[in-house]
């Protein structure tokens, strides 16, 4: 609709003009003034035109964290001049949104928390590829969408996240919180509300089969407590209600821990899972050009920077950072994406009957 609002502006502002000629043409009878007032007309047309056509604004989605959001949003605005409108919510939130305004898209950029999301948008027809992004050649092996649709500007790894007053030795492996010291003490984000952690039971199942389901029926067993998404598992650990998240999202240990809070993570011994985020410019979106430099923004020395400040994984494999793990430090699970995806609604749903 709005292009459609534009192209009858352009027809009305043109008509205007011709107007315009038609009535100050009574006061020249010189045939090449007529020619040199035509010209001025042409160049005023392709003006009008060309001012149309280009945007000042872009519309993101984005599914956070909500600091590094808003430094990449202040960063983008002031290198580029582009106005941003920014909504902020969950991934579950940002897709949800995204299907309700599927008649009427308002959208240019989505950037989620979860690669599997972005891997069915695409699939779905709402995204566009973009193979001229500057520096996508440096993403981490796997993190940019083989047609460059979508680009893993940044990521997390989950992990074991402890309180270091109640935490003498921490685990080594996620079976160790099977044991009887770690009963009634440890928290897992609920995989229904937190990509992050369905991706780590997807990757874990992945790799080990069926009997993987025995660790989380033992875990359970242990009175293992799902208590809400990523912040809401980690809080109680912060405060000492509780001694260890299991699959904790590692930037906000850091932060914490770096926020002065009793708070340390290790990773697992037999491997975890490392979550790109993805960005993507959707298929209807309105400022396409705007959406293509906020990409390239993202994959910039300066965005890669304020990734790395908010304790994240840069995407780009040739920059690491003193703050953390780098990608090279953390053992991975052996996992398949599209197998992750095609099984995540199954496998969500025995989680959710293990713990209840």
């Amino acid at each position: 609709m709005k292009k459609r609002a534009n192209v009858l502006k352009s027809v009305v502002g043109l008509l205007f003009i011709v107007m315009l000629a038609a009535c100050g043409s009574g006061n020249t009878d010189s045939s090449e003034t007529d020619l040199q007032t035509n010209g001025q007309n042409n160049a005023n047309e392709e003006e009008v035109v060309a001012t149309e056509e280009k945007s000042d604004k872009l519309v993101i989605y984005s599914a956070g964290p909500k600091g590094l959001a808003q430094s990449i949003l202040e960063g983008f605005e002031a290198s580029s001049g582009i106005k941003v409108e920014q909504y902020q919510a969950t991934t579950g939130k940002v897709l949800g949104r995204l299907e309700a305004e599927k008649n009427n898209p308002v959208a240019d950029v989505v950037v989620l928390a979860s690669w599997p999301a972005a891997m069915g948008l695409k699939e779905d027809g709402m995204t566009q590829s973009y193979s001229e992004a500057k520096n996508a050649d440096k993403l981490n092996d796997g993190w940019v969408d083989e047609a460059y649709h979508y680009f893993g500007y940044s990521a997390s790894a989950l992990g074991m996240t402890y309180n270091t007053n109640l935490v003498d030795e921490p685990p080594t492996d996620w079976s160790d919180l099977t044991g009887e010291q770690w009963k009634g003490v440890v928290n897992f984000p609920d995989p229904t509300l937190s990509g992050s952690a369905l991706d780590f039971v997807s990757g874990y199942m992945n790799q080990v089969g069926e009997e993987g389901w025995n660790l989380f029926e033992d875990l359970a067993g242990n009175e293992v407590a799902m208590a809400g998404a990523n912040k809401e598992a980690l809080n109680p650990v912060i405060t000492g209600a509780k001694s260890v998240v299991m699959a904790g999202v590692d930037y906000m240990a850091y932060s914490a821990k770096a926020q002065g809070e009793p708070i340390d993570i290790v990773y697992p011994a037999s491997g975890t899972v490392i979550n790109p985020r993805p960005a993507m410019i959707l298929k209807d979106a309105n400022n396409v050009e705007n959406a293509k430099l906020f990409i390239d923004y993202l994959l910039s020395d300066e965005a890669q920077a304020l990734v790395a400040e908010a304790y994240l994984l840069p995407g780009r494999a040739d920059i690491t950072t003193d703050l953390r793990a780098n990608v090279g430090d953390i053992k991975v699970l052996a996992y398949d994406w599209n197998w992750m995806k095609e099984n995540s609604q199954s496998i969500s749903q025995n989680i959710v009957d293990i713990f209840n």
